[in-house]
């Protein structure tokens, strides 16, 4: 008799481990870029936990990912250009929409734009979005440039005599020319996503002509930290981190007070909850993204990191004081006059390397 159920045991042992993993979920996300709540309540209604990594730049989570079998059951790829890097090398999983009955609550006018760079939405869900504009010390600013100045454009940074003024009070760029080189593009009337040698020639040359009076050029979450304890006075950055930088500077009372621009025609960004091709639990990451698709659950993550979502329903739910800030939420004639990066050729993005290179470098 023993001797017939031992197949069934080893059977039973060999699924065990297999069994165990299922109840893992391996999550790799952007700094601060979550309420710990919605973590908690995932674990609790669902019996899966969740391995919570976290990576403050695209290139490192590329990296992680570059290499294979990183062990992710979700990551949340910038669409330009880590998401479409991904996708044409075939390393993201399609979603099953069938697994996922809250996709339904998705705004279609965001997931529409997505599509541009994923046909179909098949491989990602819009998590949260935000513009590329200005975080900047309102009192600094206009100490230096006029109490008149405009707060709608980047000629607050692009001019070099403006740049000049602000230099001494600190100003700073992400180390992102995925995102920095359309904005310039657009500031200067020509196509954000011009990728010929002149587009790309002048977008450097107004690069260099403020070179010298950028202190640094960093990851956006450093910049966060700068504007939030006064140390910078002027950033080309994320919304969000501006926002967040702006309730920090609130919280420590100092007389920091933080303000964003949003240029007119600014750059549209989306962060997308994606599934590796080689992830190991693909149903846990599934059960995850229909949990975060929730309204309550979004209203939650937007009121404790100050981005907007892509679930209209959840928007009356979100904290007033957020759910009110038009920096949070633009309006609708604002939004609509945005662009979305596209995918340059592979020389053109050969070539940005180069010129961010020598904009980084200063010469």
């Amino acid at each position: 008799m023993l001797r017939r159920l031992l197949p069934l045991i080893a059977l039973l042992l060999a699924a065990l481990p297999a069994a165990a993993q299922e109840r893992v979920l391996n999550v790799y996300n952007w700094s601060d870029y979550i309420d710990p709540y919605a973590v908690a309540r995932f674990t609790r209604e669902t019996g899966i936990r969740v391995r919570y990594d976290v990576y403050d730049s695209l290139e490192t989570l590329e990296g992680r990912l570059s290499a294979g079998r990183s062990g992710y059951d979700i990551i949340v790829p910038t669409s330009e250009p880590t998401f479409a890097r991904l996708l044409r090398a075939g390393g993201l999983r399609e979603i099953d929409r069938a697994r996922i009955p809250n996709w339904r609550n998705l705004d279609p006018v965001l997931m529409e734009r997505v599509a541009a760079i994923d046909p179909g939405n098949r491989h990602g869900a819009v998590y949260l979005w935000g513009t590329v504009g200005l975080g900047i010390r309102v009192d600094r600013v206009r100490a230096a440039l006029g109490p008149d100045v405009p707060l709608d454009s980047l000629d607050i940074l692009l001019r070099p005599e403006n740049a000049a003024r602000l230099a001494r009070c600190g100003i700073m760029v992400m180390d992102s020319p995925t995102d920095v080189l359309p904005s310039v593009q657009r500031w200067l009337g020509r196509d954000p996503n011009g990728s010929s040698a002149e587009d790309l020639r002048a977008a450097g040359d107004a690069l260099m002509a403020i070179r010298r009076h950028v202190r640094a050029i960093v990851p956006s979450s450093s910049i966060l930290d700068a504007l939030a304890s006064g140390e910078a006075c002027v950033a080309l950055t994320y919304s969000g981190d501006v926002i967040q930088a702006q309730a920090r500077a609130r919280e420590a009372n100092r007389g920091v007070e933080v303000a964003y621009v949003m240029p007119r025609g600014a750059q549209l960004w989306f962060d997308l909850l994606a599934i590796p091709a080689d992830a190991p639990n693909p149903e846990a990451a599934h059960a995850f993204i229909n949990f975060l698709l929730q309204p309550d659950v979004m209203a939650g993550i937007t009121s404790h990191v100050r981005y907007p979502n892509a679930v209209p329903a959840s928007r009356p739910l979100v904290e007033e004081a957020v759910r009110n800030d038009r920096s949070v939420f633009p309006e609708a004639a604002l939004l609509a006059e945005t662009f979305v990066a596209g995918t340059p050729p592979r020389e053109a993005e050969r070539a940005r390397t180069r010129l961010w290179a020598r904009f980084k470098a200063g010469r």
